[in-house]
């Protein structure tokens, strides 16, 4: 038994040596242009979605998600905050750049349902790291704003292309 666990201990540490020579030895390639490996999108994957739900906070929203006119702030503000540039929108395509984006930003639309307000809340407030996801907390956008964006986002899979274009149409006079 104690060769066993030996043998188990030894490759073990074989392994975690293998593996810091590759990643930080620099055979890893960061690179844009290529995906990353399987491995390191499910470990990635994993990691961020444990630190989301982890750091975000479960308290009530301050803000009403069926409200029209929340939801509706919500879509001006992911228009004019660039978000549009690269999750897209209903009938509004990405920006060109974000197809070089690695990992790819997620349509919206399609994980809307599978996160919290609370989570979705934090991701915007506070950015993901290693992503191109910023912190509209650090560029001081205020509390407020950011949960009618999540009222926006949550609402998003329902949100026609004629709804969104006539909530972020700017008023005839500011043309």
């Amino acid at each position: 038994m104690k060769t066993l666990l030996a043998i188990i201990g030894a490759l073990a540490i074989l392994f975690a040596i293998a593996a810091a020579v590759f990643f930080f030895g620099g055979f890893y390639s960061v690179a844009a242009t290529t995906s990353e490996t399987n491995v390191v999108a499910w470990a990635m994957g994993h990691i961020r979605q444990a630190s989301i739900e982890r750091h975000a906070g479960r308290e009530t929203p301050p803000v009403a998600f069926n409200d029209p006119a929340v939801v509706q702030a919500g879509a001006r503000a992911f228009s004019e905050r660039g978000c549009v540039n690269c999750h897209g929108a209903p009938g509004v395509d990405w920006a060109k750049f974000a197809e070089g984006m690695r990992p790819d930003p997620p349509d919206l639309k399609d994980i809307a349902n599978e996160l919290s307000p609370q989570d979705l809340f934090w991701v915007i407030k506070n950015g993901v790291d290693m992503t191109g996801m910023p912190s509209f907390g650090l560029a001081g956008v205020p509390d407020d704003e950011i949960w009618k964006l999540v009222a926006f986002v949550k609402k998003l899979p329902s949100i026609t292309e004629d709804d969104f274009k006539g909530w972020t149409a700017l008023p005839a006079g500011a043309r």
